[in-house]
């Protein structure tokens, strides 16, 4: 599992994070399992956030109470979380009393001192960025959150951010798979005429974060789109599955690593995100952070995935 350093994050960082949004009814030694199968694979980060599971907080509370991890195993993991997001609505708030309420309410849900790193989950309308920069101070003073991020945000709105926050914005959660790949396919095809992957959607975003050292976390690493179902085995992408197979026999690991290698290989240090909670597909998944892939097949599974390569 390749790792690389992240800005007030004490653990090396891998490269795939496991994703746990759904553990919600999984039992105890489910739980246990998905730990232990990503830590055999060099996962050693793990992502949450309070909306994830019913009540609020539901599938921190699952994570602690399978895990009970003492104060030493506590400081073998990196535990990221998210706040940001209410329901019903759902709507935004990054006020200073959500934010700082939201933390308290993840401390202890995890069973934890504290929070390895803290997301704003989603971009607020209406965020004002010195209540977001009190929030953080506290936290931060406190020891109660270590390093803090955002998710899907523009350049724009980090710089607002930023304005106001001292801390470093240390990572920005994305989507990204082969499939939905608009921030890397615009850049490869920019200022051509007529041509619809052209078009600026997202503000330069990979530049931004590689320029600003902020990690991109990809989430949905394997979805044709927004909730579009996989690609993987999909009979609308056989050129795309043919590619991966022909890679993944080559490479003699699952497809599944080949669409993590895909994202891995790009040289900003991107993360993935894992949102399964099979073990097979995580160990699996996990494999693709060591495949070198060439340029030339990063390259072919950029047009297999349909984007055009002038």
């Amino acid at each position: 599992m390749k790792t690389f350093p992240m800005p007030d994050v004490a653990l090396p960082a891998p490269n795939v994070v496991q994703g746990l949004m759904r553990i919600q009814d999984k039992s105890d030694d489910e739980v246990r399992t998905i730990v232990r199968t990503a830590r055999d694979a060099g996962i050693t980060f793990f992502d949450h956030a309070d909306v994830y599971g019913t009540p609020k907080h539901g599938c921190e509370r699952r994570f602690a109470e399978a895990m009970q991890l003492s104060a030493s195993e506590r400081e073998q993991y990196t535990i990221q979380t998210k706040a940001g997001i209410r329901t019903p609505g759902p709507f935004f708030d990054f006020s200073y009393e959500h934010l700082t309420s939201s933390v308290e309410g993840s401390l202890k849900a995890l069973e934890t001192d504290y929070i390895d790193i803290l997301l704003l989950h989603r971009p607020d309308a209406l965020v004002e960025p010195e209540e977001v920069a009190r929030a953080f101070d506290e936290l931060h003073a406190s020891g109660k959150v270590r390093a803090f991020g955002v998710s899907n945000h523009t350049p724009g709105q980090i710089e607002l951010l930023k304005k106001f926050v001292k801390q470093p914005i240390v990572a920005n959660q994305l989507q990204l798979s082969i499939t939905h790949a608009p921030m890397i396919a615009q850049g490869i095809a920019a200022n051509m005429s007529g041509l619809d992957q052209s078009v600026s959607r997202d503000s330069g975003i990979v530049d931004y974060c590689r320029l600003n050292d902020i990690t991109i976390q990809a989430w949905s690493p394997y979805q044709a789109g927004f909730f579009d179902g996989p690609f993987l085995g999909s009979d609308k992408y056989p050129e795309l599955n043919a590619v991966i197979d022909r890679l993944a026999e080559k490479y003699d690991v699952p497809p599944t690593a080949i669409a993590t290698a895909w994202i891995t290989r790009h040289p900003a240090q991107m993360q993935v995100v894992l949102g399964t909670t099979t073990p097979e597909r995580i160990t699996a998944a996990a494999q693709g952070s060591d495949i070198p892939l060439t340029r030339a097949e990063w390259y072919e599974l950029v047009r297999a995935a349909g984007y055009v390569v002038p």
